[in-house]
């Protein structure tokens, strides 16, 4: 019994691996890359060779194209993960496709946000949605294509 335990218990050390295994998302090493970039001199094409296409695109009055990192790893053999690098990059493109901005945030940075409290109060109802739907499509059914509306206009 002690035999068949011991082979047991040596089974599942030995297949427990004992190296750390890293969870990388999104662009590797953005650190290394920003070097490579200059504000008025790169244009999205650069950008696009260099990092690849952005995590998020948005447009305001010029573009904003956000770039990620995250690495994730195990710490020890029981499983616990560890944040190890949280890197995001904001890179504003003005209207003529040339970089006008750069930021960048490392995870110290993250830690140091502060989040807003309060509570945004709804003004949307459901109530109100559901009765103008309901309303305009029995204003389709009763006239669907508009007549009724277009002769009462010109009759007055």
């Amino acid at each position: 019994m002690k035999k068949l335990l011991l082979i047991s218990l040596l089974l599942i050390i030995t297949n427990c691996s004992l190296n750390l295994v890293d969870d990388h998302h999104g662009v590797y090493f953005i650190e290394k890359k920003i070097k490579k970039i200059q504000v008025n001199t790169t244009n999205k094409n650069d950008l696009v060779k260099i990092f690849g296409e952005p995590s998020t695109k948005s447009t305001f009055d010029n573009d904003v194209w956000i770039y990620i990192e995250r690495k994730i790893t195990n710490t020890h053999f029981l499983g616990k993960r560890e944040l190890i690098v949280n890197n995001v990059l904001v890179l504003e493109i003005d209207s003529r496709g040339l970089l006008a901005k750069i930021d960048f945030y490392n995870i110290d940075d993250m830690n140091k946000l502060k989040f807003d409290k309060d509570n945004t109060d709804i003004t949307f109802s459901k109530r109100n949605f559901i009765y103008d739907f309901l309303s305009s499509m029995r204003q389709k059914v009763n006239d669907p294509l508009g007549v009724r509306k277009k002769r009462r206009d010109q009759g007055q």
